[in-house]
């Protein structure tokens, strides 16, 4: 079996320099490491357990397949911060009838994320029996 150390989610944007602003300044992750110099340089951030990585330049359309998907502790808390620094939300919280309540935005290359606050009786966090 691969034991595996670490894990890194890669994306290789449109716009590097308007990228590390969206991701840095706006949903205000914290950097883990910086490298390279110039305007595609690569900074990595933290996203809880594993990390996001922010580096070279990408002329080619977005994958439609990826997502990302963020728990956070209050999405409404997020939902009034991120608009407040002129994020666009693609759609405001909404409580889903699998239970979990999700917002949902977009980085600057349509990138869907997902912002998901799993309520403290739901199963995802606690599960009687097992």
């Amino acid at each position: 079996m691969v034991h595996v150390l670490s894990s890194r989610i890669l994306l290789h944007p449109a716009d590097p320099e308007r990228s590390r602003f969206f991701y840095g300044e706006q949903l205000g992750l914290g950097v883990y490491r910086e490298f390279g110099t110039g305007p595609e340089r690569g900074v990595v951030y933290f996203v809880d357990g594993g990390f996001l990585e922010v580096s070279g330049r990408s002329e080619a359309p977005r994958d439609p397949a990826v997502r990302l998907w963020l728990q956070v502790a209050d999405v409404t808390a997020a939902h009034d911060e991120l608009r407040a620094k002129g994020v666009g939300i693609v759609r405001p919280p909404v409580k889903e009838p699998w239970g979990l309540v999700e917002m949902w935005i977009a980085d600057p290359d349509g990138t869907p994320i997902v912002l998901v606050e799993v309520p403290a009786d739901h199963p995802i966090r606690y599960r009687p029996g097992i």
